[in-house]
């Protein structure tokens, strides 16, 4: 009976890897890319590429072991929901105190250590953000926020509180 039930988990696993859902690899020029509106230094622009622009863009590397099932779907799930929070690659086509709620959300994320995920690090170890990285990336996302209350309304970014 185990060996029955062993050799059905071997087939599923086998049948199994050939079901891949589709990478997250965009063809093109994305033209809501948060550096055509803002600046994105060369150093922080390394840091994203490194430790954030595989969850949070719509380019995404993947390892080796990405075309290993149930590994991909798993990564997938980790990719729409870092997507869903905050797309680099979509940023300027969201409304204004969207964009600048996710600089906020950013800042707080990474002062907390929440970003990247211990996941990610635990397979990307240059992933993982020295001190220095971190105060770059909190710069920029302040940065990004001083510049948007140079052009917008202060009401037009944050929602009143009642």
């Amino acid at each position: 009976m185990f060996k029955k039930i062993m050799l059905g988990l071997l087939a599923a696993l086998i049948i199994i890897q050939f079901i891949h859902p589709k990478k997250n690899k965009a063809e093109g020029s994305q033209p809501n890319y948060i550096g055509n509106n803002f600046s994105v230094p060369a150093d922080v622009k390394t840091i994203l590429e490194k430790a954030c622009n595989d969850c949070h863009s719509n380019n995404s590397n993947y390892p080796w072991y990405a075309n290993l099932q149930p590994v991909h779907w798993w990564m997938e799930k980790h990719i729409k929901d870092g997507k869903k929070h905050l797309n680099y690659d979509e940023y300027t086509s969201r409304p204004l105190r969207y964009q600048y709620h996710k600089m906020e959300e950013t800042i707080e994320m990474i002062k907390e250590g929440e970003m990247p995920l211990n996941s990610y690090t635990w397979t990307h170890k240059d992933a993982k953000l020295s001190e220095q990285e971190k105060t770059k990336l909190i710069s920029w996302a302040e940065s990004v926020m001083d510049n948007m209350k140079s052009k917008y309304p202060i009401d037009s970014l944050v929602r009143k509180k009642n």
